[in-house]
C-alpha cells in the first residue's frame, strides 16, 4: 500500500474581516496564489502527474461559488486537472486532506492538492447560506430551541432526539463546540448507567 505523505505546504496571512489589506482580494485568487506557492516548492513535480484539486470552503457561494477547485485549476493553466469544492465548515480544508491521503492509499494517484479558503470579507456578494426562504421549515422548532439556549444562564445542551424532537442543523458553527463536548461525556454517563 502506497504511503501518504505531505511534502509541500503554502499559508496566506491571516487578516481581520473587513478590515487591513487582504479585504480586497477574491478567494480564488488567494487559492492561486497558494497553490503556485506550494508547487513552486516542488519543481520537480509535473503538473500532469497531479490527480485533482481538492479545495474546501466553509461557504462556498458568491465569489466562493461556481465549483471555485476547477476555476482555480483553470486559472493556473492545469486545464487538465479535475477540481473538486467541499463544504465541512470550520474543517473543509482538513477534510480535503483526509480526501487526499484516501486517495493516495487507495491507489486513485500519487499526487493531490489540498487547499482551503475562507474571504468572510466577500460575503457581501453572497454565500451559500445567506439566501432567505431557504432553510427547511421542519427545523424551525429546533432553531426556536438554540435561540433560547443562547441566552446567559442558558441549561447545558441535550440531545433533542430524547425528547422526540431534532436538532438544529442550522445551528452556526461558532455555537457547536460547547455542545460537541457535552454530547460524548453524556454518552459515556448513559453507558455507565448515571443519571444526569
Amino acid at each position: 500500500m502506497p504511503e501518504a505523505v505531505i511534502v509541500a505546504t503554502a499559508r496566506s496571512p491571516i487578516g481581520r474581516a473587513f478590515k487591513g489589506s487582504l479585504t480586497t482580494i477574491r478567494p480564488d485568487d488567494a487559492v492561486q496564489q497558494m497553490v503556485a506557492a506550494a508547487l513552486a516548492k516542488v519543481p520537480q513535480l509535473n503538473p500532469a502527474e497531479i490527480s485533482d484539486l481538492m479545495l474546501g470552503c466553509g461557504l462556498p457561494g458568491g465569489e466562493q461559488g461556481f465549483n471555485m477547485a476547477r476555476v482555480v485549476a483553470i486559472m493556473m493553466g492545469y486545464d487538465h486537472l479535475p477540481g473538486t469544492t467541499i463544504t465541512r465548515y470550520c474543517s473543509s480544508s482538513l477534510q480535503t486532506t483526509r480526501m487526499a491521503f484516501h486517495a493516495i492509499k487507495a491507489g486513485e494517484g500519487d499526487a493531490f492538492l489540498s487547499a482551503g479558503v475562507e474571504c468572510v470579507s466577500r460575503y457581501a456578494k453572497g454565500s451559500s447560506d445567506s439566501w432567505p426562504d431557504t432553510q427547511n421549515p421542519v427545523f424551525a422548532g429546533a432553531q426556536e430551541r438554540t435561540t433560547a439556549r443562547s441566552g446567559a444562564g442558558a441549561p447545558d445542551w441535550h440531545d433533542p432526539r430524547e425528547d422526540g424532537e431534532i436538532p438544529d442543523v442550522y445551528v452556526a458553527p461558532g455555537r457547536h463546540g460547547h455542545r460537541g463536548q457535552l454530547l460524548p461525556a453524556q454518552r459515556r454517563r448513559r453507558r455507565r448507567g448515571d443519571h444526569e
